[in-house]
């Protein structure tokens, strides 16, 4: 068979198996969608206390992202010229309101002056809500809104709990990774098939596992039509849904937003770039496996701290004080190193 007639059959096998692999892709994206309803247990939202009565929430502010969009923060100042700007990531489904006991306690100590941002797709003023541009939207934001806040030759501390830990994780291995000078992770999230995770991250998330993996395989041959869609929910509980706050929960998230918001699929390589920091868990933490995540990521960097605290859950360790101590001790140590 000379090569004229080879060139054909090449061609055509080629673009049998492109098909196939199409075909394959589009139907794992079409075989599973949203569920209406959750079962089972899921995190302990009754640990999360938020802002009391006689001390409400900051107010939300506004800053203008690179695209025009108007995003929500919170902003504390210390009134130590010389304390770092730690911006402070929310995790999934919430926003920055629920870390404001814990932003008070570090500014109020002249530890740092602290940011909570509500992330592209969240919050009170989340429009659309669940979901942004493209995937790497929320490191652009950040790094818009350091360039927004931080004085000359004031220190950036990122900051995250859960998958706003995750996503420290991720601004660290990417391209404004030289904006950063320290991380302080709660609990944070790695990736699925991470040692730390436990099934489902202990009920709080339904990710359409099917349609998760169809996505990435147009995304692996450059088609990302359908990257709006659902690819996780999150189980709420039906009192903080139906609750004063439950219209600023953001249940779902597309596939494009939650691949955003966590390390990339190298997530040691992730973890590696990080600069000096932090990390606390809860002992009890009904998300993620809390005594793994020194040895994972100490074997990749040897540059964290760990600290557990005995009794607290994964969102009980947002407003114990323990977590503040241990944040402002960090904030001061990291100070003194210039």
């Amino acid at each position: 068979m000379s090569a004229s007639d080879i060139l054909p059959v090449i061609l055509r096998f080629a673009a049998i198996s492109a098909a196939i692999y199409l075909l394959i892709a589009v139907g794992l994206v079409l075989s599973q969608g949203p569920s209406e309803t959750f079962a089972g247990d899921t995190i302990r939202f009754a640990d999360l206390s938020g802002p009391d009565d006689q001390t409400p929430a900051a107010p939300l502010l506004f800053w203008q992202a690179r695209d025009g969009a108007t995003l929500g923060y919170r902003h504390y100042e210390s009134g130590n010229s010389n304390a770092p700007l730690m911006i402070f990531l929310h995790g999934s489904g919430w926003h920055g309101g629920a870390y404001d006991g814990l932003a008070r306690r570090i500014a109020a100590s002249g530890a740092a002056d602290v940011a909570l941002p509500d992330l592209r797709g969240h919050g009170p003023k989340a429009n659309p809500r669940g979901d942004i541009a493209y995937i790497g939207q929320f490191e652009d934001d950040i790094a818009d809104l350091v360039s927004a806040l931080r004085r000359p030759g004031q220190r950036l501390v990122l900051g995250g709990h859960s998958s706003g830990g995750g996503l420290v994780i991720r601004f660290a291995g990417g391209r404004h990774a030289d904006m950063l000078d320290g991380a302080v992770l709660l609990a944070p999230y790695l990736k699925y098939n991470a040692p730390v995770m436990r099934p489902n991250s202990g009920g709080w998330a339904r990710p359409l596992s099917r349609r998760i993996i169809g996505l990435s395989m147009l995304n692996a041959v450059r088609i990302k039509a359908l990257n709006h869609l659902v690819a996780i929910q999150f189980h709420f509980p039906g009192e903080v849904l139906n609750g004063p706050l439950g219209s600023t929960a953001t249940p779902s998230y597309s596939y494009r937003l939650n691949s955003a918001y966590a390390p990339r699929n190298d997530y040691l390589a992730d973890i590696a770039a990080l600069p000096a920091f932090l990390l606390i868990a809860g002992a009890d933490d009904e998300a993620f496996i809390a005594d793994a995540y020194e040895p994972l990521m100490k074997s990749v960097n040897p540059a964290g701290r760990y600290a557990l605290i005995e009794g607290e859950t994964h969102l009980g360790i947002i407003d114990n004080e323990a977590t503040a101590d241990l944040i402002r001790d960090y904030l001061r140590t990291l100070s003194s190193e210039r």
